[in-house]
């Protein structure tokens, strides 16, 4: 009878304690939340260009990640966390994850609204106080213009010696190069000046208008007029 009572009493003993771990194993993995992917691009709100260098990031578990030059980020989260976006110039937005969530990935386009900060004036001055630094500017003496080197450098001397010896800039290379090549353009055409069209002397057409001229008297000597 003892051994029977006995018996009963471990085999209950053990039971209970199977059962107690069971319970708490069944606790544990209902208190495990899933692992989501969550992924997206955040853009801003007039255009879907990404935003680089934006801050995803989960207070609570203290991580996060940053979009890519594309706006472009990844991140791995629990379901039921909250998660938010910040960019410089733009104004906070927040991202919860269902609690109940059964997927594995969590796809969003999360597009940021402009949010400008006008910081406050700050002014430096060179002394401790604002009144020390007006006394000081009072009581600065600048050069007079002849012993200045601004009047030195324009002497007509030095002006004449720099006009004279400093050599042609890139910029008016360029100008001069652009300005011969239009010039060649414009004499192949017909439309520019040429050797020819400067000399009459080297123009048949002058040629020709001076032979008209002539056969039409216009340079006979008339009575009374002096050439």
């Amino acid at each position: 009878m003892s051994v029977s009572f006995s018996f009963r009493t471990a085999f209950a003993g053990v039971a209970m304690v199977l059962l107690l771990l069971l319970s708490g194993s069944a606790a544990q993995a209902q208190g495990q939340r899933r692992v989501v992917q969550f992924s997206g691009i955040i853009a801003t709100g007039d255009s879907l260009l990404g935003v680089p260098g934006a801050a995803i990031f989960v207070p609570k578990a203290g991580r996060g990640t940053l979009t890519n030059e594309y706006g472009y980020f990844s991140l791995p989260v629990l379901a039921g966390d909250s998660i938010v976006i910040r960019a410089l110039g733009y104004g906070n937005q927040w991202v919860v994850i269902p609690p109940d969530y059964p997927r594995q990935s969590y796809s969003v386009i999360i597009q940021l609204k402009e949010d400008a900060t006008v910081l406050p004036e700050v002014r430096i001055f060179p002394y401790a106080t604002e009144k020390a630094f007006k006394e000081a500017f009072l009581a600065l003496r600048l050069p007079d213009e002849k012993g200045s080197s601004a009047a030195a450098n324009l002497s007509p001397e030095v002006m004449r010696r720099l006009f004279t010896a400093m050599p042609t800039s890139s910029m008016s290379n360029y100008r001069q190069t652009m300005q011969m090549q239009q010039y060649d353009q414009q004499r192949r055409m017909g439309m520019g000046a040429t050797p020819y069209t400067n000399n009459p002397l080297l123009n048949p057409f002058s040629w020709l208008q001076l032979i008209n001229q002539v056969k039409s008297g216009e340079f006979k000597k008339k009575a009374g007029e002096d050439y």
